[in-house]
């Protein structure tokens, strides 16, 4: 709560926290100013941060304990490299759709549109794959090369383009959690939900899974509908993150470590909440850097994850492995 306050309260325009848990409780600013600019920018801002660091977090703790692999995240089943493709398609080969379709994803949501319709695609063939393949490693390898598969179409393209086409793609693959109107919210709050709850309801059988395959089907758990539940839940979670927000990087690979290294353990009863509450903190502080505070200048949200996130994760390392000896 602190953080979010923190968050509303800093940016190009300061303004004191009074002023903001009053706009916030109900009551109004001394300005009309901050009070349009709490409502209408930085609240739906710092809500859309919260949701995509929970959502993130959360993803890259199921891919991590699915995989049984430290350097597993959200995208590794190459959902944000299908909607890549699609919005690349989008902003970079306008020129080659029909008229009526390049009206309808040059619209505000066209890239929304995109995207959920790239992430979409690439889930089925997942899930497909994932159905006739027992080996999970093997579906790790899939997603890979669905990736790179995807990025090689964009190259071309990218390779094709004008440089105003590559400006407006750029901007979009760096990320951005501003700009969503309250019904964008509203629909990527949906998704999320849905997401983490199914997530929680896993939370017994993610525990199973440290033990390994073998021994968590000896104990009676159906792994190939957990497996496909947690795929499904990771797709709905990251392909609606990346539709509204763009490809945020680092949180899904790092936050679930900071969290295991933090609280030493590997129950998920505990990862579960503090992976969420820990991505949703660290998305806060990065959009707050971002922001530049006392300057009217607006950093690119992935370039501030990695730049706070990977030395964070190094020094807790270290400082672990010097505990150990």
């Amino acid at each position: 709560m602190l953080l979010l306050l923190i968050n509303i309260s800093f940016g190009s325009v300061t303004i004191p926290f009074k002023e903001v848990i009053n706009s916030l409780t109900g009551g109004e600013a001394s300005k009309s100013t901050w009070e349009y600019i709490i409502i209408n920018y930085r609240l739906p801002k710092a809500i859309t941060a919260i949701l995509v660091g929970m959502g993130l977090s959360i993803s890259g703790l199921l891919m991590q304990t699915l995989f049984r692999n430290p350097l597993a995240g959200p995208d590794v089943l190459g959902l944000s490299s299908g909607a890549s493709l699609s919005v690349a398609f989008v902003i970079l080969g306008a020129g080659l759709l029909p008229p009526f379709l390049s009206s309808i994803f040059l619209s505000p949501y066209g890239l929304v549109l995109a995207s959920t319709f790239g992430s979409f695609v690439v889930l089925i063939a997942v899930l497909l794959v994932s159905q006739k393949l027992r080996d999970t490693m093997a579906i790790l390898i899939v997603g890979l090369m669905f990736s790179s598969f995807t990025n090689a179409f964009v190259n071309i393209l990218t390779y094709f383009s004008t440089a105003e086409q590559l400006q407006k793609f750029a901007f979009w693959s760096m990320g951005n959690l501003g700009n969503l109107s309250w019904m964008s919210i509203i629909l990527l709050s949906i998704c999320v939900s849905i997401g983490l709850l199914l997530g929680l309801v896993n939370v017994k059988p993610l525990n199973t899974l440290l033990l390994g395959e073998n021994y968590a089907r000896s104990l009676g758990l159906n792994y190939k509908r957990t497996r496909l539940i947690i795929l499904f839940t990771t797709s709905i979670l990251t392909g609606s993150i990346t539709a509204f927000a763009g490809p945020i990087a680092f949180i899904g690979l790092a936050i679930p470590h900071i969290a295991k290294l933090l609280f030493q353990t590997s129950n998920h009863s505990v990862l579960y909440w503090s992976t969420l509450l820990l991505g949703a903190s660290v998305m806060l502080i990065c959009d707050v850097v971002s922001q530049m505070p006392g300057m009217e200048i607006t950093l690119p949200i992935n370039a501030i994850t990695s730049l706070i996130g990977a030395p964070v994760v190094v020094w807790l390392l270290v400082r672990k492995r010097k505990m150990m000896n």
